[in-house]
Order: structure tokens, then sequence, then C-alpha cells
């Protein structure tokens, strides 16, 4: 499909591939941290909702929520889209 293709169509979180890896790769890192979701929410300063619904692949971020995101889990954004095996 062309790049063009998707400017018309919405995209749900389900649709793109990296939503689950984002998601599986946020909700380890926290575990590791041994940080609750309002935790994570606190050092990240989002809202403590919006960290669980990343984590179930309910809503898509945007770039500068990866970046809080990595920042507050001590990681880069790439590790966060990069699925690990």
């Amino acid at each position: 499909m062309h790049a063009n293709t998707f400017a018309s169509m919405p995209i749900k979180p389900n649709d793109c591939p990296l939503v689950p890896v984002f998601a599986a790769n946020v909700r380890r890192r926290r575990l590791e941290l041994d940080l609750s979701q309002e935790e994570l929410a606190e050092r990240a300063g989002v809202h403590r909702t919006y960290v669980g619904m990343l984590e179930r692949c309910e809503k898509n971020v945007t770039i500068y929520n990866i970046w809080r995101l990595a920042c507050a889990l001590d990681l880069t954004a790439s590790e966060l889209l990069i699925e690990m095996k």
C-alpha cells in the first residue's frame, strides 16, 4: 500500500504493529523498575489512566509522550519501539 493511501484512512491503535511493541516495552520496563502505573505517570507527567490505556493498546501515543515515557523509564525513545525477544 502506498503511503498516501494511509493519509485518508483513520488508523486505529490495533492496526499499527508498533503499538503492541511499545505497550509491551513500557509494561516490561515499568515492572523491572517496580513502578505502578500511577508512579510511572507521575514521573512522565501524564495522567495515570493514560499509562494503562497505552499498555492495553487502547491509545496511540505521540512522539512527545514516547520521549517523556522513555525518560521516566531511563530508556531511549528508540528502545521503546524495538521488539524485544
